[in-house]
């Protein structure tokens, strides 16, 4: 039944704000904060706002097939702008803010963009070097600034458009079909130039239905989204948001501000990627009591909360223990999620079991889910009901997986994309002849459908002994300490493995302070007590490996990774390619004397 309603759908996002605002009118749809004050719009005002800009870009020239891209960041001018672009029958082309003019040249360029809506003068910038190299692109829009030779402010947009021919809107929405493209996002070209995964509206939809199916969010949800709607997995959020009826909190991405923004905000829902979770996880860490207390709260609060969702008693000692528990520390967590998250998923990236049944002791269930763009970011999650740490949950409604004999895992369903943009070549080697989707990770299927992840199939380390290493494991362990940020382990045709080691700031330097050591990074890394502490470290990390799987030596930077600087993804995920070969001096440094 589940996967005939998927299949059955003929939702598009075309009609996404106008359905929403017929289903959840006054309910309110978006809140963000300018200055230090909240303000908030409706359904019923977005679809507005969303008609406006419609009509603005079919006066400006924009056909039904035509691609627009879009340059900001999470505001939600981002999904003004983007459901606008479907409204009019026309392709969302997503670019992340962080992108560098030649990478958005590549986007616009590859993609055919007539037309770029841009943050602000800064992100238009890099788009005007661009008019004299990419004949096609028109015209470039600002969501913040003034008008001016160049381009058109969006508030000068929407005003040439009120009055404007709404049935043209409607016209336009009747002849889109669930096979057509919805939107182009670009991959984060970890192994090459970028593909655009090319997702039908159908693909896009069918993630709405799954979503209610499961009922993984409801209408009185408050979403908090910091994410790059620029990827996929905000994307299912913001879809979601406008299928379910939820409200959403946008926030700039600015780290250092998502725990005052949780705190202010209350959310109840909490989508995020690994590195925020091991943030606030080191954070909490820093509160608890010593190490064997912290590990019979976390024992003691799994198991009063399993008991209590089994419909079981809880033995009056068990419970008084809990009630300490929760002032001591549990209570603490939850207020840095703001005090009402009911459910968080981490997603894009894995993240350590031990971490996830901290966050479940404290009263913070954080769900981890598995999906990649070419799925529409979703694929499998667990569920409060159906949780199995160490897991990425079962497949989604209409979604299936089976394993390859070289242990990949494959999939099919109403998600999975049908092509790359403009190459056929890229797309072929991307399905089997009989239809799966390969999607490069490692996997097994246990009897009751949970699927797990052992790692990415191009990330395998072999030793020069013929030992294949998943390196994801230990780095995820490495990363629980409050100390360190970033761990890469390195060693394939090496006679052992090593690791590049980056430390956080925000904890070693209070601490250094505190131990009368210098303060500077390019010393602290130097030094032999911070080099001792890293060591403990990772002695308590391999001690769960066998002995070739250890990482023998390290080095630690006295920077860490970033994006600007091309090393993590804009959901601060490793690019392995790019590390090893900016820092294979100092990997194979560690295998000398």
């Amino acid at each position: 039944m589940a996967t005939q309603a998927l299949q059955a759908t003929n939702r598009t996002i075309a009609r996404a704000a106008t359905t929403a605002a017929d289903r959840f009118g006054e309910r309110t749809s978006v809140r963000w904060r300018e200055g230090e004050e909240w303000r908030e719009r409706t359904f019923a005002e977005v679809s507005e706002i969303v008609d406006e800009i419609a009509l603005g870009l079919v006066e400006l020239g924009v056909e039904p097939g035509d691609r627009v891209a879009l340059l900001s960041n999470t505001r939600p001018e981002w999904t003004y702008s983007s459901l606008a672009i479907s409204r009019s029958a026309a392709v969302v082309v997503p670019i992340y803010p962080t992108n560098s003019p030649e990478e958005c040249e590549w986007v616009v360029g590859n993609s055919d963009s007539r037309i770029v809506i841009c943050e602000d003068a800064e992100q238009a910038a890099k788009i005007e070097r661009l008019r004299d190299r990419i004949e096609h692109l028109e015209h470039v829009i600002l969501i913040e600034g003034e008008a001016s030779q160049d381009a058109v402010s969006i508030e000068h947009l929407r005003g040439r458009a009120r009055g404007g021919d709404r049935a043209e809107l409607e016209r336009r929405c009747e002849g889109v079909s669930p096979v057509d493209p919805y939107t182009i996002i670009y991959t984060s070209g970890t192994t090459g130039p970028p593909k655009g995964v090319v997702l039908s509206h159908g693909n896009c939809a069918s993630v709405g239905v799954m979503v209610e199916e499961i009922g993984f969010i409801n209408d009185d949800d408050l979403s908090y989204l910091y994410l790059p709607l620029a990827h996929a997995f905000a994307l299912t959020v913001q879809l979601a948001s406008f299928d379910v009826g939820t409200g959403i909190v946008y926030f700039g991405g600015d780290a250092t501000q998502i725990i005052p923004e949780l705190m202010q905000t209350k959310p109840t829902y909490l989508p995020s990627v690994p590195r925020i979770f091991e943030k606030i996880y080191a954070l909490a860490l820093a509160m608890a009591p010593d190490e064997q207390q912290l590990r019979e709260a976390v024992k003691l609060g799994v198991e009063v909360r399993r008991r209590r969702r089994r419909g079981e008693d809880v033995p009056q000692e068990m419970l008084a223990a809990f009630d300490r528990a929760d002032e001591a520390l549990y209570k603490k967590v939850r207020d840095l999620f703001g005090g009402r998250i009911d459910k968080a998923v981490s997603g894009a990236a894995p993240i350590s079991a031990e971490i996830l049944e901290f966050f479940y002791a404290c009263g913070v269930t954080v769900l981890e889910g598995w999906g990649m763009s070419e799925t529409v970011a979703v694929g499998a999650v667990n569920l409060p009901d159906h949780l199995r740490f160490g897991t990425v949950g079962r497949a989604m409604p209409g979604v299936e997986f089976k394993i390859a004999d070289d242990g990949e895992i494959l999939i099919k369903g109403p998600n999975v994309f049908r092509e790359y943009w403009r190459n056929p070549e890229a797309t072929k080697e991307t399905f089997t002849e009989d239809g799966w989707l390969m999607t490069g990770d490692l996997g097994s299927l246990d009897a009751d459908g949970y699927l797990s992840i052992t790692g990415r199939k191009k990330d395998i380390i072999i030793t020069a002994g013929g030992k294949n290493l998943t390196p994801s494991n230990l780095e995820n362990d490495l990363k629980q300490s409050r100390w360190i940020s970033h761990a890469v382990m390195y060693g394939d045709r090496r006679p052992y493995p090593v690791a590049l080691i980056t430390l956080d700031a925000e904890e070693i330097v209070p601490w250094a302070k505190e131990q009368g050591l210098p303060e500077d990074m390019s010393e602290l890394v130097r030094h032999d007590d911070v080099r001792g502490l890293v060591q403990a470290v990772l002695d308590r990390a391999n001690a769960k490996y066998a002995q070739v799987e250890q990482v023998k030596k390290f080095a630690l930077l006295d920077h860490d990774l970033s994006q600007e600087s091309g090393e993590l993804t804009p959901t601060l995920k490793l690019k392995r390619n790019v590390v090893n070969e900016r820092y294979v001096e100092v990997f194979e440094a560690l295998y000398g004397n």
